[in-house]
């Protein structure tokens, strides 16, 4: 199991439990970052795709390898960098044990049952926007929807980038913060479909798109560029707790 650390934003100074994301090294062994207890995360306004990376050093064969930088999407809308112990080129091995289950979860949410009956999600590096819905569709497959397949072509003008029986989803793999457009789009599609819409976002959300979702009950989730979703608002934590339909 991969350590975990709290995490306060420091714009609306909510706590959270953040999952430290490890990744496979070539020689099997889980390398990790190591982050700093108590440190005061950054808020990541523009994100750069080169200051996203870090180098680690896997304690098992000594390999140097680049991986994402660990994020968090809090949902006052904020996108956090919890601090490094080390600037870079930190060495680990296995992560420690924790309770809580991959991808973290808001200090003050309930840890449905549901959730403990799942085995940890296991994510992909996202370094494409390919990436970004291949772990969507990992997520939502994980979370019970079935037969998840991506749109064929590039972003549709649809913003539907995702389908199943029973679910669509929209995935933004830009660097800019989802605005309210893309939700309102999304849930519409949904409501015509008489599917479950969600929303994933690699750079959080616009204010207006977060109160767009909550009056809309759209799922909204984060994706960090380890690969791992996070719920963003309320509707997004009880689609988590309740999963899908099989």
């Amino acid at each position: 199991m991969a350590e975990t650390v709290p995490v306060r934003c420091p714009q609306c100074r909510r706590e959270h439990l953040y999952t430290v994301p490890s990744y496979p090294c070539r020689c099997g062994a889980p390398v990790a970052p190591e982050l700093l207890r108590g440190g005061i995360p950054v808020r990541v306004r523009h994100r750069v795709w080169a200051d996203s990376w870090l180098t680690l050093r896997c304690a098992a064969c000594g390999r140097h390898d680049e991986w994402p930088r660990p994020e968090l999407g809090c949902p006052c809308g904020a996108l956090l960098r919890p601090p490094l112990a080390q600037p870079s080129d930190q060495s680990s091995g296995a992560a420690c044990p924790s309770s809580v289950p991959a991808g973290g979860q808001a200090a003050d949410a309930p840890r449905p049952a549901a959730v403990r009956e799942r085995p940890d999600f296991q994510p992909v590096a996202i370094r494409t926007a390919r990436d970004a819905v291949t772990a969507a569709a990992l997520y939502l497959d994980w979370l019970g929807f079935e037969r998840v397949r991506p749109v064929i072509g590039a972003h549709p003008a649809s913003g539907v980038d995702l389908r199943g029986p029973d679910v669509l989803a929209g995935v933004d793999p830009t660097t800019s913060p989802t605005g309210p457009g893309a939700v309102e789009t999304l849930w519409l599609h949904g409501l015509n479909e008489s599917a479950v819409a969600v929303c994933f976002s690699l750079a959080g959300y616009t204010r207006e798109a977060l109160g767009r979702a909550e009056s809309l009950g759209l799922p909204l989730f984060t994706l960090d560029l380890a690969g791992t979703p996070q719920p963003v608002n309320e509707a997004a934590h009880a689609l988590l707790g309740a999963g899908g339909p099989c």
